[in-house]
């Protein structure tokens, strides 16, 4: 957390002297370069992560996506019961930027929520990994983890992607 306190104090800073086109390309940069990315979670390359506990899987948006986001104000998350399939969208997280529809990278039924992240929006952006947590899955298919991505690869693939 202290070197995004950085990040923003000298973005901030810069920004009273940089024109904003120039400021925004600065913060996607810079947003990309110094996002957290656990290295005990997979990834999907639309930004989600996942960390699995047996056939438990706990599915959230990662650093990156909720940089990109901006401030969430709102989370519609599934009810449980319901059953997810990889790659197919199952919640909408919205910002005072955009609203984004967030995709399973794995399939399987949910069987909980996060009950608090609809209250409070903003974990999504201060805890995206641990108390931004939005469903917990009952795996279906565990062989549909081998085609996520682990930390190294993830970093990668954010480095590389242009938005």
């Amino acid at each position: 957390m202290a070197l995004r306190t950085l990040v923003t104090r000298t973005a901030a800073a810069l920004k009273q002297r940089c024109q904003p086109h120039l400021m925004q390309s600065i913060t996607v940069v810079l947003s990309r370069r110094y996002s957290s990315v656990p290295d005990d979670l997979k990834y999907s390359k639309s930004h989600e992560w996942v960390k699995v506990d047996g056939d438990t899987a706990v599915i959230g948006i990662t650093d990156h996506a909720q940089h990109e986001l901006g401030d969430v104000v709102f989370a519609d998350l599934p009810d449980t019961g319901t059953s997810v399939s990889k790659g197919d969208a199952f919640a909408v997280v919205e910002s005072v930027k955009a609203a984004s529809d967030v995709y399973s990278p794995v399939s399987g039924q949910v069987l909980d929520i996060n009950a608090t992240v609809k209250d409070t929006p903003a974990l999504v952006n201060k805890a995206p990994f641990t108390d931004g947590w939005l469903i917990k899955v009952q795996l279906s298919d565990k062989s549909e983890l081998d085609s996520l991505l682990d930390a190294a690869k993830y970093k990668e693939h954010v480095e590389h992607s242009s938005h």
